[in-house]
């Protein structure tokens, strides 16, 4: 059977193998599949539970960390690269992919539970509203957002600045080198597929979860686990859709109608609940947060050993980790362009300052309403069934049928997003980074995931999908820290590279070189294409090779130059270490309206005729942002020496 080149053997059938194997054990042995999953959480609870406390914390100094140091400017792509979304579009898609199926089952779940059932002291009074909110926001803050960012942040450096294959094993490149490509890389690559498996299916489970409760809430659909499977199917399919409609069409117009809808149910919980109750505590529980967040980072109740630890905190860790290779990427996917700086405070603070206001609005209203009007109806629904608690609290505020309708879609389409958000990124990593795969590879990961929230569900529900999410991300966090390692090496490299490049050279490139009338005219002409692909051909093409033969004579490297359709290139390699790369590219450019007016450009219709052009040099880090059109040939050579000389230095420092 020809195997088809858009997959990568190792990864794709050893993912699809082990997704399958553990979907059939589910499906075909329930009860033995619980009790196996019950004993491996409890085993890595008390195994590990320090171990993911102190990754998730180092993870969130080493993003900050990053965001505040010279490294902070480094652009994650090329430094002539542009963001290629709008900050809206951006935020909503992080929000929509990282956190919306979560904060819609747990918004106002999880601060009733703690509420209830604090895990040290007695629940049911203000000092326990006041920890619950303190939990909560420390379970949904930062440390979620960094875990996040430091997967996110690799790739989109890996893949967009030294074009290697958006997938996890890029990110080990530094550390490994080229045997990312074998074994090392294709097991990491495995590892993120079954973490991003695990853990979008269950967010799907919690989901499917809630859309029942929903229905069952307003239509009085029974809460079976046969309507439940329906459910996943049919939302599997509306999934499948929009994955195969591709990145722009679906997944992004989709992101932009989640946060259009949470901001709609956000204002009505504002306004139709205590609202200056509910703006006092979003200010409050911000700084609550920020004053102990520290002390909770390392909480791991060693001295009173509790297992509450184990239900919550270490599984969000887990499940945050299990969902880093699929948020991570997918943040990777949509930040090229943006620097190091920008993209961690905007995925660090924009979502955490959202979370933070929706569960103070849907926890604290919550809390409120039961204490007073509600009457313990929302503890009791909390008590009873966790997925009817958002649409219980909604029935205590006005218009709750078209609150709770509003809610129902919400989930759905969070649902929708998060499952082919997730297809995106298996097919992307188990096709070796291939951004373009046929529809039937998309399609094939969009219903596994269904199968396997359904095989979760059959396996033991809630328990079944916590355990799977934990033991998914054992291994991941090993490979996180290693990530982390690997980041901040480059980076110490690309800044011995910056300061290299400051070096002033021996060799000049000046006007004094030749005819200034010349050269004041090459400054001030506008070129056509034309005598821009005519100077590469005839000047700097022939420079090129000028250097390159004089390269190869002295015997000790190789150098090789080039025309490669309107791209002059010179290569000089330097065996295992980076190699210096020289090119002369045209760059198109509107043309001024003067200039156009004076060539008569105004009545051509072609769309690229009121440009101008310039032959911009490029090393291999993007554009240098300056013209070399006009120069001579020995200027030519004198540019690339000049250069030349800062790579070698550059690969000097660095060794």
């Amino acid at each position: 059977m020809r195997i088809p080149a858009t997959i990568n053997p190792p990864v794709f059938f050893g993912s699809a193998g082990l997704t399958l194997a553990f979907v059939v054990f589910g499906v075909a042995f329930p009860e033995t599949a619980n009790a196996t999953f019950s004993a491996v959480q409890t085993w890595i609870v008390e195994t590990f539970g320090w171990f993911y406390m102190l990754s998730v914390a180092v993870f969130v100094v080493f993003a900050l960390g990053l965001a505040l140091s010279d490294h902070g400017q480094v652009r994650l792509g090329p430094d002539d690269s542009r963001p290629d979304y709008s900050y809206g579009s951006w935020f909503a898609m992080l929000f929509s992919a990282g956190m919306g199926i979560g904060l819609m089952f747990f918004g106002v779940a999880e601060p009733m539970m703690h509420f209830m059932s604090p895990p040290t002291g007695i629940g049911g009074d203000m000092a326990a509203a006041r920890e619950a909110m303190k939990i909560t926001f420390f379970h949904w803050g930062i440390h979620a957002w960094a875990i996040y960012a430091v997967i996110g942040l690799a790739l989109a450096y890996y893949a967009f600045r030294h074009d290697l294959p958006l997938t996890i094993r890029s990110a080990l490149h530094p550390l490994i080198g080229e045997r990312i490509h074998g074994p090392i890389g294709h097991a990491a690559d495995i590892f993120a597929v079954l973490g991003t498996m695990f853990g979008v299916a269950t967010s799907l489970g919690l989901g499917v979860l809630q859309v029942n409760a929903g229905l069952a809430h307003l239509f009085d659909v029974p809460e079976t686990t046969t309507v439940q499977l329906l459910l996943i199917a049919a939302i599997t399919l509306m999934a499948t859709a929009s994955v195969v409609a591709g990145l722009d069409a679906g997944i992004k117009r989709l992101s932009n109608l989640n946060l259009f809808l949470a901001l709609a149910l956000l204002v009505f919980v504002l306004l139709a609940g205590p609202t200056l109750f509910l703006l006092k505590v979003t200010v409050q529980n911000t700084g609550a947060y920020l004053s102990e967040v520290v002390s909770k980072t390392f909480t791991l109740y060693a001295y009173e050993p509790n297992e509450w630890i184990g239900g919550w905190t270490l599984f969000y860790w887990a499940w945050w980790i299990a969902w880093s290779p699929f948020v991570g990427m997918f943040i990777a996917r949509v930040s090229r362009g943006r620097t190091i700086r920008e993209f961690v405070v905007g995925v660090l603070l924009v979502p955490v300052g959202f979370t933070f206001i929706w569960l103070s609005f849907f926890g604290n209203g919550a809390i409120s309403l039961d204490q007073g009007a509600a009457g313990g109806a929302i503890a009791a629904a909390v008590a009873d069934n966790v997925p009817l608690a958002l649409f219980t609290f909604l029935e205590q505020l006005p218009f709750a049928e078209i609150s709770s309708v509003l809610a129902t879609v919400l989930v759905v389409t969070f649902f929708v997003t998060s499952s082919d958000s997730g297809s995106l990124v298996i097919d992307i990593i188990t096709s070796g980074g291939a951004s373009r795969t046929p529809v039937w590879q998309r399609t094939m990961w969009a219903l596994s995931e269904g199968l396997v929230a359904a095989a979760l569900l059959l396996a033991g529900g809630l328990t079944a999908l916590q355990t799977a999410s934990i033991t998914a991300a054992l291994p991941f966090a090993f490979i996180m820290l290693l990530v982390c390692f690997a980041l901040l090496k480059s980076l110490r490299i690309e800044a011995a590279r910056r300061e290299s490049l400051t070096l002033s050279s021996s060799v000049q490139v000046s006007g004094a070189d030749v005819d200034w009338r010349r050269w004041l005219a090459n400054i001030v002409h506008q070129p056509r294409r034309g005598r821009i692909e005519a100077f590469l051909h005839n000047t700097v093409l022939g420079a090129m090779q000028d250097v390159a033969q004089e390269v190869s004579k002295l015997g000790q490297l190789e150098a090789d130059a080039r025309l490669e359709g309107r791209e002059a290139t010179l290569t000089i390699h330097h065996g295992v270490e980076r190699a210096f790369l020289y090119a002369v590219k045209p760059r198109a450019f509107d043309a001024s309206e003067e200039y156009a007016f004076s060539q008569g450009l105004a009545e051509v219709n072609d769309e690229h005729d009121d440009q101008y052009y310039r032959a911009e040099v490029f090393l291999s880090e993007g554009s240098q942002n300056y013209n070399v059109f006009g120069y001579t040939r020995e200027q030519i050579i004198g540019d690339i020496l000049s250069q030349y000389q800062k790579h070698v230095q550059f690969l000097h420092l660095t060794r």
